[in-house]
C-alpha cells in the first residue's frame, strides 16, 4: 500500500471515534482522497496491517521528517526566493556533494552506524568500518556486542583490497539504505536544520514561506515556526540572554536595528544597557535622519545572527520555556 491507503486503512483500525478526531485535521481535499481509499480498499490481511501500524508508530515515536526530500524543501522556496538563493541554500543543506559515502558516514554518528551494521554481514560490517576515520570506527566497535565485536576485528586485520566494481556497488547500496536509515532517525536534527537555514532570511520570505508551507502542511509549518528566532523574538529573551546578546553588539547596529520598533519593544533592549549607552542610543534615536529599510534589515539580521550563533556555542538561551518576560 502507498499514500492516501495507508493513512485509510490505520483510520479505519483506530475505530470511528479516534479517527474522527484526527480527520478533522486534514484538510478537504485530503479528506476527499482518504475517503475514496477507504471505499476501495482491499482486504488487508493482518501480517500487513501489524506490519504497517509498527511502522506508523516507530515514526510517531521518534518524530516524523519535516520535509520528507530535498525536493520538498525546493518546492518549498521556489517563489519565495531568487534562483540563484535557492541553490545556495540547498547546497547548504545537502552539504558537500563532492563527499564521500564514507565521509558521510563517518560523522553520521556512531550509534546509527553501530545499529545499521548490527544487521550486516561481519565481513561487511569489517570491509565498512576499515573504509570510515579510524576514530568513528572505534566508537562504533565500542559499542558492538563482545562475540561480533570479535569477529569484526578479525575480519578487519585479514581484509583485502577489494576490486573497483565490487566497492563502487557497494557504496551505491549504502547510499540508498544507510542514508534512508539516518532519514528515518534524524526527523528532529532536520527540522532544526532547516528552521537555521529560514532563520537568516528575510521577515518577508520566512512568511511567505511559512504560508506556503501552511497551506499544503499545516502540522510542518507550527513545527517550524516554533524553531524559528526572529528579530522580534529577543523581547522574549530572559533578561541576563539579552544583556550578554547586546553587549556584543555595536552600539551604531543597536540604534539602526531599533529604527521603526514600537517603544514598548525599544524599552526591552534599553533596559539591557548601560547608563552611558542607553543614553548615547536614546539620544541618536531621537536625533538621527529616517534610515533605508534595507539598512534597518541588514542591522537586525546581524543581532538575529549573532543570537543564534551564541545559543550554538551555549553562551544564551534563546527559548526559555521558563521565561515569564514576555511584550505583546
Amino acid at each position: 500500500m502507498q499514500g492516501a491507503d495507508r493513512v485509510a486503512a490505520i483510520l479505519l483500525t483506530m475505530g470511528k471515534s479516534l479517527s474522527a478526531r484526527l480527520m478533522k485535521h486534514f484538510d478537504p481535499a485530503e479528506i476527499k482522497q482518504i475517503t475514496r481509499s477507504a471505499a476501495d480498499l482491499r482486504p488487508v490481511p493482518a501480517q500487513q496491517l501489524t506490519s504497517l501500524i509498527e511502522e506508523f508508530a516507530t515514526q510517531f515515536a521518534i518524530g516524523a521528517s519535516l520535509v520528507s526530500s530535498s525536493a520538498e524543501v525546493e518546492r518549498m522556496l521556489d517563489g519565495v526566493l531568487p534562483k540563484e538563493q535557492i541553490d545556495e541554500i540547498m547546497g547548504d543543506l545537502a552539504g558537500n556533494p563532492d563527499h564521500s559515502i564514507w565521509e558521510r558516514i563517518s560523522v553520521a554518528g556512531e550509534a546509527a552506524l553501530a545499529g545499521y551494521l548490527q544487521g550486516e554481514h561481519p565481513q561487511t560490517a569489517a570491509l565498512i568500518l576499515s573504509k570510515v576515520k579510524s576514530s568513528t570506527a572505534a566508537k562504533v566497535i565500542s559499542q558492538l556486542p563482545a562475540d561480533r565485536r570479535n569477529g569484526i576485528i578479525r575480519r578487519m586485520l585479514a581484509v583485502k583490497p577489494v576490486v573497483d566494481e565490487t566497492l563502487r556497488q557497494l557504496e551505491r547500496i549504502l547510499f540508498q539504505e544507510f542514508n534512508a536509515i539516518l532519514a528515518r532517525n534524524s526527523g528532529g536534527a532536520g527540522q532544526a536544520r532547516i528552521a537555521d537555514i529560514i532563520n537568516r532570511l528575510d521577515r518577508d520570505e520566512i512568511d511567505a514561506i511559512l504560508q506556503g508551507l501552511a497551506s499544503t502542511q499545516p502540522s510542518a509549518a507550527e513545527a517550524l515556526k516554533s524553531q524559528l528566532f526572529t528579530f522580534d523574538d529577543i523581547a522574549k529573551l530572559s533578561q541576563r540572554a539579552r544583556a550578554s546578546l547586546f553587549d556584543k553588539v555595536p552600539a551604531d547596529k543597536v540604534v539602526t536595528a531599533l529604527k521603526g520598533t514600537s517603544p514598548e519593544f525599544r524599552e526591552v533592549v534599553l533596559s539591557v544597557l548601560s547608563s552611558r549607552v542607553r543614553k548615547m542610543t536614546e539620544q541618536e534615536l531621537n536625533n538621527s535622519q529616517p534610515m533605508r529599510q534595507r539598512e534597518v534589515a541588514e542591522a537586525r539580521r546581524t543581532i538575529t545572527d549573532l543570537a543564534l550563533e551564541m545559543a550554538s556555542r551555549g553562551e544564551i538561551e534563546i527559548r526559555d520555556d521558563n521565561d515569564d518576560e514576555m511584550v505583546d
